[in-house]
């Protein structure tokens, strides 16, 4: 991946083990060298404090941070605070999401959808954030049709997203086939993939029940087939997503995004895998 940007996604742990964790998963990836490391924004911004204090510490070790900021249950008056001290701390980059709704949630805050939050920071802030937003290959599970999806990715990036970052998928099809209908659509922004590599199967399937990612079938039946066999799970979910990259490379994809879960290993192995194919 010699040529290729790349950008790292954490959660903001909870207790000091994960903190430690965390750093040292830091260590072992910045030696990639990444563009950024993004860190999330909980269910109706339930880790605000920690997602903070995690995008200072990432910042004041010298690498670019970029904070999830996401518009469920939040108000104007809170978001002009934290991107008041995200400018202050020198924080170029936010990634913009709607968010998910907490358990119970009935008010969404004075943001109902991403695009209007994409709207209010460009008011608040002019050019000085780059913002991502999400984008959907095998479209938002609350898409009323592939066209309506397209066309709200397309509102958010008239409001000013800069670029987009992808929901993981193992279809790379999916993923060329919606470039395709973002340019069909006027879409020139750049939409990286996001990668997921494959931990274990039950937390993948969960995952993906919540954010419409499908997980083809042969490749499904083979995970359930190595049961509680973990290390030989890990290693053929490494080679399926090893090859995944290297598809995306050889199609010109000049970034990848790969959603750690605070994890190094696997994403080291991947990444490794990618440049001993590359020679």
């Amino acid at each position: 991946m010699k040529n290729t940007e790349l950008s790292f996604e954490f959660f903001p742990p909870k207790t000091a083990d994960g903190i430690a964790n965390l750093r040292e998963t830091r260590q072992k990836l910045s030696v990639f060298k990444p563009e950024f490391f993004s860190v999330t924004f909980g269910a109706g911004g339930s880790t605000r404090d920690r997602t903070m204090e995690t995008v200072f510490e990432i910042q004041d070790e010298g690498y670019q941070a970029a904070p999830h900021i996401s518009c469920i249950s939040s108000s104007k008056a809170e978001i002009s605070a934290l991107l008041k001290a995200y400018q202050d701390k020198a924080i170029k980059r936010l990634v913009v999401l709607r968010g998910d709704v907490p358990s119970g949630e009935v008010s969404t805050g004075d943001f109902k959808y991403a695009v209007d939050l994409v709207s209010f920071i460009r008011q608040e802030t002019g050019d000085w954030f780059h913002i991502e937003v999400a984008a959907y290959p095998e479209f938002h599970p609350e898409a009323l049709s592939a066209a309506k999806d397209i066309d709200h990715f397309k509102r958010k990036v008239d409001a000013g997203a800069n670029s987009a970052i992808t929901q993981y998928f193992y279809n790379v099809d999916a993923y060329f086939q919606f470039l395709d209908s973002c340019y069909k659509a006027g879409i020139r922004t750049a939409i990286v993939p996001g990668i997921m590599p494959i931990y274990n199967y039950t937390q993948l399937a969960r995952f993906s029940g919540i954010c419409g990612a499908e997980i083809p079938r042969w490749l499904r039946l083979r995970l359930e087939a190595y049961g509680d066999d973990l290390a030989s799970l890990r290693a053929f979910g490494t080679d399926v997503v090893s090859e995944l990259c290297e598809k995306l490379l050889l199609a010109g994809v000049p970034s990848l995004h790969f959603y750690t879960l605070n994890q190094a290993d696997i994403i080291t192995k991947i990444i490794n895998n990618v440049n001993a194919s590359q020679g």
